[in-house]
């Protein structure tokens, strides 16, 4: 799967779970675009969301295991 799907993936099983708002994915998905954009490195939709605080690791891992991950 590609990473960029994977990324969409996370964020609506986040959302759906009610982790995240919608505002906060796109706040997080500006800022991906950005680095990416800018060469600064990628980094995943959660790591992005952790680092703002929007998102617990305890929750990461649960979008993630919701995923199959």
């Amino acid at each position: 799967m590609a990473e960029g799907m994977l990324d969409k993936r996370f964020g609506a099983v986040a959302i759906d779970k009610g982790f995240i708002s919608l505002e906060q994915l796109f706040e997080a998905m500006k800022i991906q675009i950005r680095e990416d954009t800018e060469g600064v490195g990628h980094r995943l939709i959660g790591q992005i969301l952790w680092e703002l605080g929007y998102i617990s690791t305890q929750q990461i891992n649960e979008v993630l295991k919701s995923m199959g991950i």
